[in-house]
């Protein structure tokens, strides 16, 4: 009996390209939770690997979406160094995939930088409405 032919499932290939319904997920958890998350949010963070590559996304993750900013995180100086420079191309590739004025900015962060030099950044209400410059 030759049980063990070509339909050996290796574990090793499951990378990201498994059909699960992400943004089916997300959307459920937003209107239960009543999250203010926007839709581009998650395509943003979802597609993130498809956006950037493979090799980027090994490395660099995005950590935060608020404002039209995204904070990714690099694990490494050198990947952060390379971010930065690649970060305008990224922002114009990003709003071609996902709309215009998706993302303004990308904020590249390098390894370990969680706020040890300046602690918590949360200021309640830091930022009033940006309505005063008339």
């Amino acid at each position: 009996g030759r049980q063990h032919g070509p339909g050996l499932r290796s574990g090793a290939r499951a990378d990201g390209r498994d059909p699960m319904p992400l943004m089916a997920a997300l959307e459920r958890l937003r209107t239960e939770r009543g999250w203010e998350m926007p839709l581009a949010d998650a395509g943003v963070m979802e597609r993130w690997p498809q956006l950037v590559g493979p090799e980027i996304a090994a490395h660099c993750e995005p950590e935060r979406y608020e404002d039209r900013e995204l904070v990714v995180r690099c694990d490494s100086s050198a990947w952060a160094a390379q971010l930065k420079l690649l970060a305008p191309q990224l922002v114009a590739r990003l709003n071609t995939e996902l709309g215009q004025g998706t993302v303004r900015l990308i904020k590249v962060q390098g390894p370990g930088g969680r706020g040890r030099r300046y602690g918590p950044l949360r200021a309640p209400g830091g930022s009033g409405p940006g309505d005063t410059w008339g």
